[in-house]
């Protein structure tokens, strides 16, 4: 069965002083701001569209590892995952060019060699990580907590 997922981006203005708003559909993001300098200047409280697919990325790869250590027996007790997007520019112009991801886990009867492992498999399978692959550089770094 699919399930679609939609959101809503609206822009008023040109790119450099306009701004913009975006929605979902879940009301989790409810008319959030989103601006140029945001973007490509400086983080602030505003979002962009590097950090809603980092935030995609670290809600994918822990639900991956965490049906992965499940099914090997072992599942987690806690997993946390922080990805973090650099949005650059770069001789083709500006580009999502890095993802890095950290991964910590609470895991009873799993060293962390094969933590890193399941960590290592889910980073690679998670459904983002695979849309990111060959377009972006992904990076990360595994470890029991």
């Amino acid at each position: 069965m699919a399930v679609e997922r939609s959101a809503n981006a609206v822009w008023e203005g040109d790119l450099m002083g306009g701004s913009g708003t975006v929605s979902t559909q879940s009301g989790v993001l409810d008319n959030a701001t989103v601006t140029w300098s945001s973007r490509a200047e400086r983080a602030d409280e505003n979002t962009s569209p590097e950090e809603l697919i980092a935030a995609a990325h670290a809600t994918c790869v822990s639900m991956a590892l965490a049906h992965g250590l499940a099914q090997a027996g072992t599942p987690a007790a806690k997993i946390e995952s922080e990805a973090t997007a650099t949005f650059d520019q770069t001789s083709d112009g500006f580009r999502l060019t890095t993802m890095r991801l950290s991964i910590r886990g609470q895991v009873d009867g799993l060293d962390d060699e094969g933590f890193r492992k399941a960590a290592e498999e889910a980073k690679e399978n998670c459904p983002v990580s695979q849309a990111l692959k060959g377009n972006v550089g992904l990076s990360f770094d595994a470890s029991l907590a």
